[in-house]
């Protein structure tokens, strides 16, 4: 407690981190505020029943957006579509960056590329955003009805003004995210997603200890039983974002002048999931299909298959789900780490792996270690990702709460907090204090700001 009190104080003396703690705070007040902030023309008086189908997890995917959104899906805000837009033009450009030759150029050329790489990105996010945008009116009107909109107005307009609103909003977002990188702690677009994941955390607690309470089902008792499981599930996603096989890497002496470069062992850390959270991500956006489907339908009822597969706890949406993330965990591996080119790499530089020749042996040890290493850790990732629907379904647990079980929240929680702590870290290091252990110093993740 002594130590934690003493590492704060240091924090508050260092004048530049203390400016960009602030800086934060700032951003994410104004991001909730405008959380809240509802759309011109939606009846307040009508919006909770969009609150209640969301929180009480009678649509399991609608449920899981408003988590992401911070609360602002099911309040019908301005923020409503949130970040991910924005996430989705970016994996995209990034499928791009990998498949088609002038994007391939465009991350060779440095500073200029990735500009003109973000313009492209932001560009696909507005794209996105004039599709998504009546998407999301559309299904809120079949959720809860044409009464919950103001009358006076037409539908038309109201879907084409609400359409700009939600769009400017989730450029806006994106400009807060960007202003918290440059001049915050953090990365600002995965610290949004954060925030919005946290914002829902005390109200899932609430709801969590009063159905217990209600139901006479352990009360205080069983949520100190849950928290202790999620903490060990937390350390557990801990494990899997800081999990790595070292290839020890050996490069030879080369003398210049009076100096001399190399000769010393180094580690490649090839890491146990390095595609990180966007498996999940490549999943559950194949999941959403049958959502948008019913979402654009008006009329006939969703079929029995079809509610399952929009049923999170269904046993049948989990196994396509868990299948769906081993197999993407492989595709996407398999296109972000090259081992002939770090084959190439080393060799360029002097360098060799004991005991393997040089060229493409060690192409093909490395490959043969990723797969090795791939396997469990896609097993890990696809368990993590269906556990919240686990815990819903054999623990009793509710809807909003489970989704801190597991899944993308749990990853992109765990992932942010490490990262920002590092960056914290290595403030407090460069002016000589202590970090924030008492031994050793906090890893955050090798591909920060993947989603």
């Amino acid at each position: 407690m002594i130590k934690a009190v003493e590492t704060l104080k240091n924090i508050w003396k260092i004048e530049d981190l203390r400016k960009r703690i602030l800086i934060t705070i700032l951003f994410v007040a104004i991001y909730r505020f405008g959380s809240y902030v509802m759309l011109p023309g939606i009846r307040v008086d009508m919006l909770g029943q969009l609150q209640e189908q969301t929180s009480a997890g009678k649509s399991g995917l609608l449920a899981l957006l408003d988590m992401f959104s911070g609360g602002a899906f099911s309040n019908a805000s301005v923020f409503a579509l949130g970040i991910m837009p924005y996430i989705s033009a970016s994996i995209v450009i990034q499928l791009l960056a990998i498949v088609v030759p002038y994007f391939q150029k465009l991350q060779r050329e440095g500073e200029s590329g990735r500009t003109k790489i973000n313009q492209y990105t932001r560009y696909l996010t507005i794209f996105i955003l004039i599709f998504q945008a009546p998407g999301y009116l559309i299904n809120l009107r079949n959720q809860i009805g044409a009464e919950t909109f103001d009358s006076t107005l037409s539908w038309p307009f109201f879907l084409i003004t609400s359409t700009i609103i939600l769009a400017a909003g989730s450029m806006f977002i994106l400009w807060l995210g960007e202003r918290i990188t440059d001049k915050g702690v953090g990365n600002g677009v995965s610290f949004i997603i954060l925030i919005g994941i946290i914002a829902r955390l005390p109200q899932a607690l609430v709801q969590e200890f009063s159905s217990r309470v209600s139901q006479n089902m352990g009360g205080l008792f069983m949520l100190i039983i849950e928290l202790a499981i999620l903490f060990f599930i937390i350390a557990a996603a801990i494990l899997l974002v800081q999990g790595t096989r070292k290839v020890p890497v050996q490069y030879a002496k080369r003398i210049v002048g009076e100096k001399q470069y190399g000769g010393a062992r180094q580690y490649i850390p090839l890491k146990v999931n390095a595609a990180n959270v966007m498996p999940i991500i490549f999943a559950q956006a194949i999941m959403f299909i049958p959502l948008a489907f019913v979402g654009y339908s008006t009329n006939e009822a969703p079929s029995s298959l079809m509610q399952s597969l929009m049923d999170h706890q269904s046993v049948l949406y989990n196994v396509i789900f868990a299948v769906l993330i081993i197999l993407f965990t492989y595709f996407y591996t398999a296109i972000t780490i090259n081992p002939n080119q770090m084959a190439e790499d080393m060799k360029r530089n002097n360098g060799f792996i004991p005991g393997i020749k040089p060229g493409k042996p060690t192409a093909e040890y490395l490959d043969a270690i990723m797969s090795r290493i791939t396997l469990p850790g896609s097993f890990f990732l696809a368990i993590i990702a269906v556990l919240p629907a686990f815990v819903g379904r054999m623990g009793g647990v509710q809807a909003e709460f489970s989704q801190f079980f597991g899944g993308t929240s749990l990853l992109i929680l765990v992932g942010v907090v490490l990262d920002t702590l590092q960056q914290v870290e290595s403030h407090l290091l460069m002016r000589h204090y202590d970090g924030l252990l008492s031994s050793g110093r906090i890893r955050g993740r090798f591909n920060v700001g993947a989603y």
